[in-house]
């Protein structure tokens, strides 16, 4: 089905759509389990009915998904859309050069090849020096303006003064920085005036490299991350902490944290912080793995140190029992390629079942969003996905989608009839 000219006329039509969906199979995005002969009825944006003997009802319309397994929208945990691959275009020359209506345009772009990938939807984590552009994008699609996923923003995201980037300027000269700095006390204010311009959630850089040839060290103390969590939590807010050092993980677990992304160098004591906290792990497998190719990795064993870290990362998260986010930081490596991530973690040791969950119901429920969300049950909200072959054995599976569905609209699939 081709794209339509206007979303809005899309949604329009939709309001009052019966569709039932007939695959081979459904999985129901929280059980590995496949279920053979199941159905889905449609009734405007929500699933009204799931299962093996359901009926056309009269005036409704039906599409016949042979060969294929119908699950939930798919969710991608760390995004930034306003980002594109830093082989492309360094990271320091998109914050510094590129205009803010071009970024938001490429933006646009790349929200719509994102659902047309089955993503419908993402957890944005920073414009990288695009200010609150999200906020705009996200209107712009929950308005029918243009295509694109559902969004949960974190804006400008909050660095320590002196702890981001670009660099390399004489200090006195203001220069363009890809989040907004704060500390002490005005990180409150930090937080309470993102959430004002529109984030839902708060973003904090637990660590980071204060020097260009420097390994990464904390920059906020543990008692001003948790001033920031309390001001966040308060709000209704989640928090997510960029953090790849041991210490900066630990502080941000003290801090009550509710992701963590990266973790490069987690330790068995920090995973087990995590768990006894109930603080979901992003990994970023797909960030690193695109960056050591951008600089010469054919991808050939050994892996580079780098790489290697995600991996092991990965593994004392689920021996420790920490709850896993399916998010590559999509954006460092191309938009529609978010698939990378759940391959990556295959290859380092989840079952394709246990991502395939992770990407659905389990990015669902850490967001805050499993109400509605990442489900194929009555009384949710219709984002449906139809992949060809079996998720729950083979995860690239996810990469063949026939048909997405957002909010009971049918964006890309074979015609009604």
């Amino acid at each position: 089905m081709p794209l339509p000219a206007s979303a809005q006329t899309v949604a329009d039509s939709a309001r009052e759509a019966v569709i039932v969906l007939r695959p081979d199979a459904v999985f129901d995005g929280e059980t590995a389990t496949l279920r053979k002969g199941w159905s889905v009825l449609v009734r405007a944006n929500r699933i009204q009915a799931v299962g093996p003997d359901i009926a056309t009802p009269a005036q409704a319309s039906e599409i016949q998904l042979p060969g294929t397994t119908l699950m939930p929208g798919l969710i991608e945990g760390h995004s930034h859309l306003f980002l594109h691959p830093y082989n492309e275009t360094s990271w320091d020359d998109q914050v510094l050069h590129e205009l803010l209506a071009l970024r938001t345009a490429r933006a646009t772009v790349h929200a719509r090849v994102t659902l047309m990938a089955g993503f419908t939807t993402v957890r944005d984590l920073g414009t990288e020096g695009a200010g609150y552009a999200d906020v705009g994008l996200k209107q712009a699609i929950a308005q029918g303006i243009v295509p694109g996923p559902r969004m949960l923003v974190a804006t400008r995201a909050i660095v320590a003064p002196g702890a981001y980037g670009p660099r390399g300027f004489e200090p006195g000269v203001a220069v363009p920085l890809g989040a907004e700095e704060a500390g002490g006390p005005a990180l409150v204010d930090a937080v309470r005036r993102q959430i004002g311009a529109g984030a839902d959630l708060i973003k904090l850089y637990a660590d980071y490299r204060w020097g260009p040839s420097e390994p990464s060290r904390p920059t906020f103390t543990e008692a001003e991350m948790r001033m920031a969590v309390e001001a966040a939590h308060g709000a209704g807010r989640q928090v997510v902490a960029h953090a790849s050092t041991a210490e900066g993980m630990r502080r941000a677990i003290a801090a009550g944290v509710d992701t963590i992304e990266h973790g490069d160098e987690g330790t068995a004591e920090v995973f087990a912080a995590m768990k006894a906290k109930g603080i979901g792990f992003c990994p970023t497998l797909a960030a690193g793995d695109a960056v050591a190719r951008y600089r010469g990795w054919n991808g050939a064993a050994p892996a580079p140190r780098s790489v290697q870290e995600g991996y092991d990362a990965l593994a004392k998260a689920r021996k420790a029992g920490v709850a896993i986010c399916m998010g590559g930081d999509v954006g460092v490596f191309a938009h529609g390629d978010n698939a990378r991530e759940a391959e990556l973690m295959v290859k380092a040791g989840m079952t394709p079942a246990e991502v395939a969950i992770a990407v659905t119901s389990g990015n669902a429920r850490m967001f805050g969003i499993g109400d509605r969300l990442g489900i194929v049950k009555p009384g949710m909200l219709a984002d449906l996905v139809a992949v060809e072959g079996n998720p729950l054995t083979d995860i690239s599976a996810i990469r063949k989608v026939s048909l997405v569905m957002k909010d009971g609209i049918l964006w890309k699939g074979p015609a009604t009839r």
